[in-house]
């Protein structure tokens, strides 16, 4: 099937014919080039609020956000405000700034288990911190050689070698279980097992439990399409991991800000020892940060031995993108109104699915945060999603909707994303647009 839009492409696909002789496969990131779906991308050329509109003049209701940081739509104006005062004072420093303090102290103020944070550029560099002060942290204090690192699949923690295994998100799509390039050396302390599965859990720490430094999971798997933990999950891992003297990290860099004020976390009350953050906290701008208790990360130079240093990290831009984002955020009912709209979309597709022509389907939501599976089979982690999902039928559907306006991820094995933006017309339109995708 090829990607053929009663729209027009025709500057989309001029500008991709360029990109692809000057990039690798015509694009900075995987999983844009619509290869799940046998298509060309669409080339944007601006947004704004809950919508977007490519270099042809198409106009679309946008579901990826970014891939969600987007939380308040596009080009929100105070954050635009904002930025062309801050930009007048320059763009980088390479010093501190008061700024960085200011950011620090909302984002240890939000999230529950954060008491001391570190700004990085991107959310790979926030787990590559946290990794590296796991280790650290878990060596020192109980003077163990723990260098394991266990990772469920279907999550994806950014391109670092050790975790980019059995990772989700493009590489899921792609069909790539591991990467070129990526040595046996670099996985061979990384213990990959199904999310949702105690029994695997309790069998892998019994057997390496003293050499584990970590435990690392997205609460909310965002990157195999939004799958929730079964009830009591996060709190087992909670639980085996203190057993063990090992740490526990949530990859916040999706669910942060966007399942809730103060993420995943708070909305499952459990507390993990490391947190890492990105996506919302930047306002739309390159940003990561990863924080845990003070004693932890005390063992972050120049305070202790864990190396870690970033050039552009606490820009002074993407402080005041991100610090204005989350000040917007706690607006009373924010999170109510957002995950009603979530709600509302997936019931709607429901709906849609029970008709008598309908279709086999599996929706979830968290806050502004989405998926859907084409399946009649529950999804509780990467394994059901790769053995059940239709993918056929999602290559259909979404090129449909995408001929009527509808943008969405171009992937069955990404979740997408709703923004303050969108208004209930504009999903009563998805609503509708699912229908005739059918």
């Amino acid at each position: 099937m090829s990607l053929k839009s009663k729209l027009s492409r025709k500057k989309s696909n001029e500008l991709f014919k360029q990109a692809s002789e000057l990039m690798p496969g015509g694009v900075n990131s995987p999983v844009r080039a619509f290869k799940s779906i046998d298509g060309q991308p669409i080339f944007i050329k601006r947004a704004k609020g809950a919508y977007l509109w490519d270099e042809d003049h198409n106009k679309y209701i946008d579901f990826v956000g970014s891939w969600g940081p987007m939380i308040l739509g596009h080009a929100d104006e105070d954050i635009e405000s904002n930025l062309r005062q801050a930009i007048s004072n320059g763009t980088s420093f390479g010093a501190p700034s008061a700024i960085e303090n200011e950011m620090a102290a909302e984002v240890i103020k939000l999230v529950p288990s954060i008491e001391m944070v570190r700004m990085v550029n991107s959310g790979t560099e926030a787990v590559m911190g946290a990794i590296r002060l796991a280790r650290a942290y878990t060596t020192i204090k109980f003077n163990e050689k723990k260098n394991k690192i266990v990772k469920f699949t279907g999550c994806y923690h950014g391109h670092m070698d050790a975790l980019l295994v059995q990772a989700g998100s493009g590489v899921a799509t792609l069909g790539m279980p591991d990467s070129a390039g990526v040595t046996k050396e670099a996985t061979a302390n990384t213990l990959v097992i199904p999310f949702n599965n105690r029994e695997v859990v309790e069998e892998v720490f019994k057997n390496h439990g003293d050499k584990i430094s970590a435990l690392i999971t997205e609460p909310i798997i965002g990157n195999s399409g939004c799958i929730q933990p079964e009830p009591g999950f996060l709190e087992f891992l909670r639980e085996i991991t203190t057993a063990h003297n090992s740490l526990l990290i949530f990859d916040e860099v999706m669910t942060g800000f966007r399942v809730a004020l103060g993420g995943a976390q708070e909305r499952f009350a459990v507390m993990p020892d490391i947190t890492t953050l990105g996506k919302v906290i930047g306002g739309g701008l390159p940003v990561g940060a990863y924080g845990a208790s003070k004693e932890i990360m005390s063992m972050v130079a120049p305070a202790g031995p864990m190396y870690q240093a970033g050039t552009l990290s606490g820009n002074p831009l993407a402080m005041t993108a991100g610090l204005t984002c989350l000040k917007k955020i706690q607006k009373p009912g924010f999170y109510d109104e957002l995950e009603n709209k979530s709600k509302y979309l997936m019931e709607g597709f429901k709906q849609v699915a029970k008709l008598p022509e309908g279709i086999e389907l599996q929706t979830t939501y968290a806050g502004g945060m989405f998926g859907f599976f084409f399946t009649k089979a529950p999804i509780k982690n990467y394994e059901d999603a790769k053995a059940n999902l239709d993918t056929e039928l999602f290559k259909n559907v979404y090129v449909k909707m995408l001929e009527q306006g509808v943008y969405l991820a171009p992937s069955a094995f990404e979740a997408g994303f709703v923004s303050s933006s969108h208004s209930y017309d504009d999903l009563d339109y998805v609503i509708d647009s699912f229908r005739n995708a059918q």
